[in-house]
Order: C-alpha cells, then sequence, then structure tokens
C-alpha cells in the first residue's frame, strides 16, 4: 500500500530526550494463538506495514484484540513507549458539533478508511522505537500504527489538508470517520466525485466493505443522523434497557457514564440520576433498594420512547424551557 505522501503527513514520536528505554518481558501464550499471532505478524511483512529490527531500545509485547468475527487482532502495547512521548495538541473535533453539522441534510454517504492509521509513514528515524517482539523475531513499523499516544491527532491533521475547505460543506471527518451529505439529492453524485477526486489525488484509500452510499440515514460517532435530526442508536438503547439491577458501585458508575453520553436526549438528566448520589457519597454503603430500582427504571422506560433532536428552524417558533434554581 503506497500510503500517503510523507509531505501531507509522518508520524514522529519526538521521544522526551531523557527518558529511558523500557524493555517489557515477554508473555507466554497458548499455542494455538501463537499460531495466529505467526500468520497475522507475516501479514504486515508482506503488506510491507513492519521491517526487522535486530538491535531495538524500546520493545514492546503484543497485546491480543478478539474481534466480532472471532478472529484476533495484533496490537502492541505501547504504554513505555507513550508516557515518553509530548502530547501533539492539534485539536480534534467536538463530536457533538458534527453530528448536529451532519444532520438537517436529505442524503448522505458513510465511509471509513481502509487501514487508516496504516497509510501514514512513521518517520523514519523513529521506526525502530516501535519494536515488538514476536516468536519469529523482532519487528517494527514503517507505517503509523494503532496504540501510539499521538497517532489520531496526526491523522486528523491529514484529513484536515486533505480536505481543507471542503469539511463542514461537503463532508465531515473525524479521523478516519467521514460523511458526505448533501442537502439536495440531485447534488449528492456531484459532491461524491468532488470527494473521490481529493482521495485519489492522495492517494487515499476507503474500505468499501464499510462505506453506505447516497443513504437517508446513517450511524456517525454514535448516533443516528438523518434529515429530520439526531436520534439515539437502538443498539445503546437495548444495552441500557437489557441492564440487570446494579450490585456494586463499578456497575453503578458504569451506568451513569452510558447515559451522560446520551445526557442531550434525556430532559433532567441531573434529577432523574439524583436518587442516586446517595450511593457514590464516600464510606457510603451500597444498597440498591426500591428507589433506586425506580429511579433506574424511570430511566429505561424514557429511553423506551427517545426524542429526536432537531436543530431550530428559522421562522418557526421556538419554546425553550428552563428550570431555577436557589
Amino acid at each position: 500500500m503506497p500510503g500517503l505522501n510523507p509531505e501531507v503527513a509522518v508520524h514522529k514520536l519526538a521521544i522526551h530526550p531523557d527518558a529511558v528505554p523500557v524493555k517489557q518481558a515477554p508473555h507466554r501464550m497458548r499455542l494455538e494463538i501463537e499460531q495466529q499471532v505467526i500468520a497475522e505478524t507475516k501479514k504486515l511483512i508482506e503488506a510491507g506495514f513492519i521491517r526487522e529490527e535486530k538491535y531495538p531500545t524500546w520493545l514492546a509485547n503484543i497485546v491480543l484484540v478478539r474481534k466480532k468475527s472471532g478472529q484476533i487482532r495484533v496490537c502492541i502495547n505501547f504504554r513505555d513507549l507513550n508516557k515518553a512521548c509530548p502530547k501533539d495538541d492539534f485539536p480534534l473535533p467536538i463530536p457533538e458539533l458534527m453530528v448536529d453539522i451532519a444532520s438537517s441534510h436529505s442524503i448522505f454517504s458513510f465511509m471509513d478508511g481502509s487501514f487508516s492509521y496504516n497509510q501514514i509513514k512513521m518517520d523514519h528515524e523513529d521506526e525502530k522505537y516501535t519494536a515488538f517482539q514476536t516468536l519469529i523475531g523482532v519487528f517494527c513499523y514503517k507505517v503509523m500504527p494503532f496504540g501510539l499516544k499521538n497517532a489520531g491527532a496526526t491523522y486528523q491533521h491529514a484529513m484536515t489538508i486533505i480536505f481543507d475547505d471542503m469539511i463542514h460543506e461537503q463532508v465531515e471527518c473525524y479521523v478516519d470517520d467521514l460523511v458526505i451529505k448533501s442537502k439536495v439529492r440531485e447534488y449528492h453524485l456531484r459532491d461524491l466525485r468532488i470527494i473521490f477526486e481529493c482521495l485519489r489525488n492522495f492517494d487515499l484509500k476507503i474500505n468499501p466493505l464499510k462505506c453506505a452510499f447516497g443513504v437517508s440515514a446513517g450511524k456517525f460517532l454514535g448516533f443516528i443522523v438523518r434529515y429530520r435530526g439526531i436520534e439515539i442508536d437502538p443498539s445503546m438503547i437495548k444495552a441500557i434497557v437489557d441492564l440487570k439491577p446494579h450490585k456494586s458501585l463499578t456497575q453503578l458508575r458504569s451506568f451513569q457514564g452510558k447515559i451522560a453520553f446520551l445526557r442531550r436526549f434525556i430532559s433532567n438528566l441531573s434529577g432523574r440520576c439524583h436518587p442516586f448520589s446517595a450511593l457514590v457519597k464516600k464510606d457510603a454503603r451500597f444498597h440498591w433498594d426500591e428507589s433506586f430500582q425506580e429511579a433506574f427504571e424511570s430511566i429505561k422506560r424514557y429511553l423506551m420512547n427517545p426524542p429526536v433532536l432537531a436543530a431550530p428552524i428559522p421562522g418557526r417558533p421556538l419554546i425553550l424551557y428552563t428550570t431555577a434554581l436557589d
């Protein structure tokens, strides 16, 4: 895979000069897992993503992530390397604003990058620092891998250069998630042609299996975007509705995190969650009684018929509800 021109983007680590290199101790794996890791490593070699590194100073372990298909994805534990690198402060877009901007269009196309991060090359001098160990040798990345501290910022920076003034007009881009949007259906093919020409000029690859073209609605950044507004992803509602009564503070905090993501869709969320405040106090004994269960079920019932968030319509009345606190 040729990848993006280094003049557009290249990933640099900028390791702190005083950082002490770390070599992680090797992990043991079951035989069947070892064979899968070897097979995945050979695929990376054939794709030109990695090369052998004989004398590494930094050395990381492999972390195995199981895909929905049951297969494994080989990731690298860059925890120690990431600690030695400064944070790239290139701003990522605010997801809620992007979803708002994308809605109220009549037709969409959703696209996802193919080996997104791997389309950006590593700085040649920094390749050796990404070294990881396998049963068939020590290798390092020639392309930007997942797991590096500033990989998302580097990719977003590249997308900003590639799409430039098309962002917020024909396209919204959050790292490798793209949505092409048109207010007039007849103009959508024209907008797609502009985007595809841009992708071709920069040699940016898209995964056709993760694309949907010319649709009236689709999932973007965890929400359903359509002409009439923004909706909650039904799978997210189901995950919350199917929750059992909480048996620990950890489970309660997990639930609070889920509904906090949906806070814009739940009116008076703080009031609905107020009963739980007694359980999260310091040194409070966790006892799930009927009052907590009723508050829990109330939020579930509300989400069974969630609202649709829509932008104000110019020229139409806008009613604003407020609350006053002492």
